[in-house]
């Protein structure tokens, strides 16, 4: 629970998937950077592309650097070691080889990018005797992400991908990153994931007429109703005096009674209240933008979280596991609502509220950043008869067969400084 809304700081739990993505590291003489895929990529950068006479390139010349289709996926490794030259001013000396075996699936909603980026930090600072902190490896792995790579991600992909526990969900208050105490997950219930086979993708679009990718359009109307909001304070001003940094610091109530329009040209925005506070989006003038709904989502969805671990937290009763299994259905109906449904995953929730009860199904809800990828499913934990069924109708009506993601297991931070090699499975 939580998925768009951790850039908006709301409360979002998240687990690991059992995938694995390994990263294994070696260090050697040559200033290169020589990184090599299980799948069959490979590229090499020399270390002076990123830093010539030592002095660190910028992130929009390093994106410029890994634009090209052929060499974006290496942005989320070579990435690591400029942000690790510009934001903590470290020299590498001498290179590195290094070798990516991921069984995570690429554009699925599962986070393959943030549990790559975790697990190539964690074996980079350990090879090259790097001092950090969990907390801090999992924001300049989105500092990779949202500066090197340009995909306007939030920080709860990288923070579950160390912080994650195979029976709890971490708790993360997203302002910017307050871990909280993990939720166990009741012995009677389990969480799977099905694929709709509809690619997910949140990285800058290569349409200009589009503003980017859907995520990114709905992220930067997020941040415009959150300016607008900030331009008439008075509706607020009692219960915020110091002003709103996030919009789900916001009641439902309170975003009511600010009145949003539902809709706005980038271009009158940008002539009303210039730029958004937003580090890694623009506003496109070409653009309309859904302002309503988009700031509504994480003021709506923070509520409909700390319900949530609230249900969780208490008596593991029939009752509490329906109401649970509601907020889901509300919070995949939300992102439709933004524009970051797709069909396939309106289909298998559908199948899901389908089967219901009787089958021991409760809920779900599509994961990550929307727009295709994986639908997550909360039922008994005895349901995955009923998961297999319905992976069944789904392939009977569409042709694909859904990949079943089952179980989980620890994030990087249980094993990290105790070996050469870093390890981290995404979430769910």
């Amino acid at each position: 629970m939580g998925g768009i809304a951790d850039y908006s700081g709301s409360l979002v739990l998240q687990r690991p998937i059992a995938e694995r993505t390994t990263v294994t590291l070696q260090r050697h003489r040559q200033p290169t950077i020589e990184i090599e895929s299980s799948s069959g990529r490979s590229i090499a950068t020399a270390l002076d592309t990123l830093a010539p006479g030592g002095e660190p390139i910028t992130y929009e010349a390093a994106r410029a650097l890994f634009a090209d289709d052929s060499r974006r996926w290496a942005a989320y490794v070579a990435g690591l070691f400029l942000v690790l030259m510009r934001e903590r001013g470290i020299s590498i000396a001498g290179g590195a080889r290094i070798a990516i075996d991921s069984q995570v699936p690429e554009g699925k909603g599962v986070s393959s990018s943030a549990a790559l980026e975790t697990a190539a930090m964690a074996a980079i600072t350990e090879a090259f005797d790097v001092p950090m902190t969990t907390a801090e490896l999992g924001a300049l792995c989105q500092t990779a992400e949202n500066l090197v790579a340009g995909a306007p991600c939030g920080i709860m992909d990288q923070m579950a991908c160390v912080f994650g526990e195979p029976r709890s969900l971490m708790a993360l208050l997203c302002r910017p990153a307050e871990l909280h105490a993990p939720v166990p997950i009741p012995a009677g219930i389990e969480f799977w994931g099905l694929d709709s086979g509809e690619r997910h993708f949140v990285g800058p679009s290569a349409s200009p007429d589009e503003g980017g990718s859907a995520y990114t359009v709905v992220r930067a109307a997020a941040f415009m109703g959150l300016r607008m909001i900030a331009s008439r304070r008075r509706p607020i001003e009692r219960q915020h005096p110091d002003g709103v940094e996030y919009l789900a610091q916001l009641t439902p109530a309170e975003f009511e009674a600010c009145a949003l329009p539902d809709s706005m040209s980038g271009a009158e925005f940008l002539q009303r209240y210039g730029a958004t506070s937003d580090a890694v989006t623009r506003v496109d003038a070409s653009v309309r933008y859904r302002v309503r709904q988009c700031a509504a989502h994480p003021v709506y969805e923070h509520a409909r979280v700390s319900r949530f671990r609230d249900l969780l937290l208490g008596p593991d009763t029939e009752v509490r596991r329906r109401e649970a299994g509601e907020l889901m259905y509300q919070s995949h109906a939300s992102y439709g609502a933004c524009g970051l449904g797709s069909p396939g995953t309106d289909r298998l929730v559908a199948l899901v509220r389908a089967a219901g009860h009787p089958a021991g199904l409760y809920g779900a809800r599509i994961t990550g950043g929307g727009s295709g990828g994986t639908v997550v499913v909360m039922g008994r934990s005895d349901a995955r008869p009923a998961i297999d069924r319905l992976a069944q109708r789904y392939e009977a009506q569409t042709g694909h067969r859904p990949y079943i993601f089952a179980g989980s297991s620890p994030g990087v931070a249980s094993s990290w400084r105790r070996a050469t090699s870093g390890s981290s499975r995404s979430r769910l």
